[in-house]
């Protein structure tokens, strides 16, 4: 057991490690310094973070040992259980801000949807890696676009739009490696742009009508729904080269900034840190996703790519959205930064992934 778990630490990929790390760093101290613009200083924040960014590195190491096609196995009865459960966060679960998708432990919350982005990249993974795309495309097109309406549909009625966009996002990034024709896209598109249509008219709240509104003109509101974008660009271009300095970010310590430890933490570390902070949250990122790619090669079976290669694109689609609403290339829609924003289920969730990242790494490596 002992030397199992020798070859497991030396098969470990620590630069990749070290990347999360590091952006697990940065996000502990921008909300260490969040925290000290709040009139009574009791830190709880910071330490509900510590709490879940400790646990989700144990959690790290404890998938990184499990092998990951067990996963694979039981990928259909975790997609029934996150199915079964978004289903009772409707009827249990506790509003914040309008959504219906928390549970509360006492001051622990979590928030399923997270969970639920690394149980669909494994049932997506499964599917695609178990069939055969020469015969009937269109049939296993439509049969994993059900399985993945059925979660959006669940999320859309909590409602929570932005993590509604993360999972069908996730599914067009693994039909668009598996290699579909490029009609498929098109009536997809097609497809799409009715959904939206419809939905703005049937579905859509007006407070997100207001978002994409104000992301095609911040000034239309520049009060309420606009608020938010034009004190995070100010936040963002005030940072000059080097920033303010940890806890002297105007915007965030005097309470301009809303949801600063949350959607815009880039903000944040750009108005204290800097371009140079900046640049280092890009850097870490640029590394994560190269060490990802790179071990492609060493993989010999297409569940263990097709999870990889979602899970990279999983996390830059969050990566690139959250950044866009901070500098006003994007509007609002509640999207974390992984690894760096606020929030224990959006943590664990990215730690698990990178978890079993590292198990197939390792797996790749030993000689069986």
């Amino acid at each position: 057991m002992f030397n199992r778990i020798l070859i497991y630490l030396k098969n470990f990929d620590w630069v990749l490690f070290l990347a999360v790390l590091l952006l697990v760093s940065f996000s502990l101290i921008e909300i260490y310094s969040i925290t000290l613009s709040q009139e009574s200083i009791d830190l709880l924040n910071f330490k509900k973070q510590i709490f879940f960014v400790i646990l989700g590195f144990i959690l790290l190491f404890i998938f990184a040992v499990i092998d990951y096609h067990n996963l694979r196995s039981f990928s259909n009865y975790l997609f029934l259980l996150g199915a079964a459960v978004l289903l009772a966060v409707l009827f249990f679960g506790d509003t914040i801000r309008g959504t219906r998708g928390w549970f509360y432990f006492g001051n622990f919350g979590l928030q399923p949807v997270e969970f639920i982005k690394i149980i669909l990249l494994i049932f997506l993974a499964r599917f695609f890696s178990s069939i055969t795309m020469r015969t009937r495309p269109l049939k296993y097109l439509l049969l994993s676009g059900l399985g993945i309406l059925l979660f959006i549909v669940l999320v859309l009625l909590q409602p929570d739009f932005g993590s509604a966009l993360i999972l069908a996002s996730l599914w067009f990034i693994i039909i668009l490696l598996v290699g579909f024709k490029r009609k498929y896209f098109i009536i997809i598109g097609l497809l799409l742009i009715l959904i939206f249509t419809g939905s703005w008219f049937l579905l859509f709240k007006d407070y997100q009508k207001q978002r994409i509104v104000t992301f095609l003109n911040p000034n239309f509101d520049p009060l309420n729904q606009g608020y938010n974008i034009s004190q995070a660009i100010i936040a963002v271009g005030s940072g000059g080269l080097t920033g303010r300095g940890i806890g002297f970010g105007s915007q965030s310590q005097l309470k301009f900034l809303p949801e600063a430890q949350n959607d815009f933490i880039f903000a944040v570390i750009a108005e204290e840190l800097g371009l140079l902070g900046a640049g280092l949250i890009f850097l870490f990122f640029i590394i994560f996703f190269y060490r990802c790619l790179a071990c492609l090669k060493k993989i010999n079976n297409d569940f263990g790519t097709f999870f990889i290669l979602g899970a990279v694109g999983l996390i830059f689609i969050q990566m690139f959205i959250n950044i866009g609403m901070n500098i006003g290339l994007l509007p609002v829609v509640g999207i974390s930064l992984p690894f760096v924003s606020y929030g224990g289920s959006a943590m664990l969730s990215s730690l698990i992934l990178v978890g079993i990242i590292e198990s197939i790494i390792i797996r790749s490596k030993i000689n069986y």
